[in-house]
This record gives C-alpha cells, sequence and structure tokens, in this order.
C-alpha cells in the first residue's frame, strides 16, 4: 500500500462548494476536449428509461422545461419502471430500462442543449450512497447539498486528494460508495499511520468532477478514475459473461 498511495495536490478546487456548471448545461468551450471528458465518464454504466423508439422518456415540468432521469442503479431504475407500468400503464408499458454508459449520456447532453432548447438531466443517485455521504458530510460540519455523491481521501502534508498507482500510471478514484475508500483509509492506518491521522473522508458531486472536468484546463484531470457501485460492477460482469457465452 505504501508504494500504492499518493496525494494529489492538483484538485485542490474540488470540495464541497457546488460549481456553476453543471452536467446537462454544458459550456460551448470545454476546457478538455470532448473525446476526453467522454473517456473519463464512459466506464461508468447508467441506467435510462427508453421509449419504443429508443429515446429517453422525457417529463415536462410546469414551465415547459424538459427533463429525463439517469438512474446510478439498475435496481432503482427497475422500481421506477414497475410503478410507471402500476400507475400509467399506458406509459409503463411502451417504455424500458436501457443501460448506457455515462460518456453516452454525457454526449448526448452535448447534443441536446442549445440557445433555443435544452434537455436537462435528473441524476438519480442510490439511496445508501446518499445516506453515507449525509453522514459523512454532518461529521466534517457540512450538509448534503444534492446531487449524486462520489467518495474520495483527502489528507497527507498538502491536504491533497488521494491518488493510486494503477499498473505504470496513476489514476485519481472516486468512488460511488463509501465501503472502498473506507477499506483504504483502515488499510492506511495500518501501513501509514502518520499520513492516516491526517485523512478525511471527503464527498464531492460527480456534477462538481464533471464541472471541473468542463472549466479547468489541466493535463491530471485525465487520470480521474470513476469507481462503479459494487450493483454495477455486478452488472457489468453479467454483461461481459453474456456477451462471452454469446461469441462462443
Amino acid at each position: 500500500m505504501k508504494s500504492l498511495i499518493r496525494w494529489s495536490a492538483t484538485l485542490g478546487l474540488l470540495g464541497s462548494t457546488l460549481l456553476t456548471s453543471w452536467f446537462g448545461q454544458v459550456p460551448k468551450a470545454l476546457a478538455l476536449p470532448e473525446a476526453e471528458v467522454i473517456k473519463v465518464l464512459q466506464g461508468v454504466p447508467v441506467f435510462t428509461i427508453t421509449t419504443e423508439e429508443g429515446g429517453p422518456l422525457i417529463a415536462t415540468l410546469e414551465d415547459d422545461q424538459k427533463v429525463t432521469q439517469v438512474f446510478m442503479s439498475q435496481e432503482d431504475a427497475n422500481q421506477f419502471l414497475a410503478k410507471l407500468k402500476a400507475n400509467q400503464p399506458e406509459i409503463g408499458n411502451k417504455v424500458k430500462v436501457q443501460p448506457v454508459s455515462l460518456g453516452a449520456v454525457y454526449s448526448f447532453a452535448l447534443a441536446n442543449n442549445t440557445e433555443t432548447e435544452s434537455l436537462k438531466f435528473a441524476y438519480i443517485p442510490m439511496a445508501s450512497a446518499v445516506d453515507s455521504a449525509k453522514k459523512v458530510l454532518s461529521d466534517n460540519g457540512q450538509q448534503y447539498q444534492g446531487g449524486v455523491p462520489l467518495f474520495t481521501l483527502r489528507g497527507g502534508p498538502d491536504n491533497s486528494i488521494l491518488t493510486i498507482q494503477q499498473d505504470d500510471k496513476e489514476v485519481i478514484p472516486f468512488f460511488f460508495e463509501k465501503a472502498p475508500i473506507q477499506a483504504i483509509a483502515e488499510q492506511m492506518k495500518k501501513d501509514q499511520p502518520d499520513i492516516a491521522e491526517t485523512m478525511q473522508i471527503e464527498v464531492i458531486a460527480l456534477e462538481n468532477v464533471i464541472g471541473l472536468l468542463q472549466n479547468k484546463d489541466d493535463a491530471m484531470l485525465k487520470q480521474i478514475q470513476l469507481v462503479p457501485s459494487q450493483e454495477t460492477m455486478e452488472f457489468i460482469q453479467e454483461a461481459i459473461k453474456s456477451q462471452q457465452n454469446q461469441g462462443q
């Protein structure tokens, strides 16, 4: 663990304060090229409700704002669809849960954010992650401000964000659940107790991370790695297994 753990001062701008640029309200001039932003987001499956034509299920609010939901949890998406079928079968029976990468959602957001019309995305976090985030923030004297919580560690000599050596490169991991980052913190208490005393788990909204990608010109941002929840990792493994079986 000693050789794997480092601290990145580059992401010092990340914190609990919400950035002004939220995902779904994408500025025209991106700090990182669109392809690089998509690359950071590509490895995370999310779940949408799609129509028979393959487009997203869109709700129109009272102010005529069009909104579509993006679920971090397949189970939550399935539960939403079950309620929709029960309460509005004329709609629910014509839509389905569709997995798609977060990178594809981002690309779709870019394409549907124009001066005349924009489609907003309501990102639905896992309830368990929100509960963990509220506890962490409360312990740090802060409050949950909404958004999809990501968990990381901050500490070390410069109170910096955790980085991890992965093969021949360093990555800056952000976890969709608290448990993995808690496990890293516990291991560091054994391996690097002096640094462990300075550490604390920190909650950062996914929307803030994407906002930073949109607004900050820094090559280090390419090292961000979003680590899906255990539920989503199991979905990925099942999808890979299914593809392998089809290939055979």
